[in-house]
């Protein structure tokens, strides 16, 4: 009986740590990180291309438009080409060549999920859900702040 009573104490030691991601679990690979010669960009030097996993016809051409309108680079404006049903926001798919375009993207799609790729190019894909309501203005800062440090560089 104390056999027993200890195997289940040490399975659900286990079973909490493992969902704790003490244990067992790989670590996630990175999504993003900064370049170390690259720290920040402004939106002219991202180009993105937007597309729509919904069933609302036009949406993907009006985030375009309100994208080009802030200063983006937009390259194409289609249906999401993965054909994936996307019931969030969106995802917000690039390769780690995209990762400052990115940060300037994702601060615009507000919950949107960050999916890292194989692409070479430092293009960002767009990829409208089921949730998407607007893109979020960033509020503009009076001053420039001076490039943060980037670990490791």
């Amino acid at each position: 009986m104390t056999c027993v009573i200890l195997l289940l104490l040490g399975t659900a030691v286990y079973a909490a740590s493992y969902v704790k991601g003490w244990v067992g679990a790989a670590p996630p690979k990175a999504a993003v990180r900064l370049s170390c010669t690259n720290p920040a960009l402004a939106p002219g030097a991202v180009t993105v291309n937007v597309y729509n996993a919904t069933d609302r016809a036009g949406l993907a051409a009006s985030v375009a438009a309100a994208l080009e309108r802030q200063g983006f680079k937009v390259a194409s404006i289609d249906n999401d080409p993965l054909g994936k049903t996307i019931l969030t926001v969106g995802e917000i798919r690039t390769g780690q060549n995209g990762a400052a375009g990115t940060i300037l993207v994702a601060q615009r799609l507000s919950g949107a999920r960050v999916v890292q790729d194989d692409r070479t190019d430092a293009s960002v894909d767009i990829v409208l859900g089921k949730v998407f309501r607007a893109l979020t203005v960033p509020p503009r800062a009076a001053v420039p702040k001076p490039a943060r440090a980037v670990p490791g560089c």
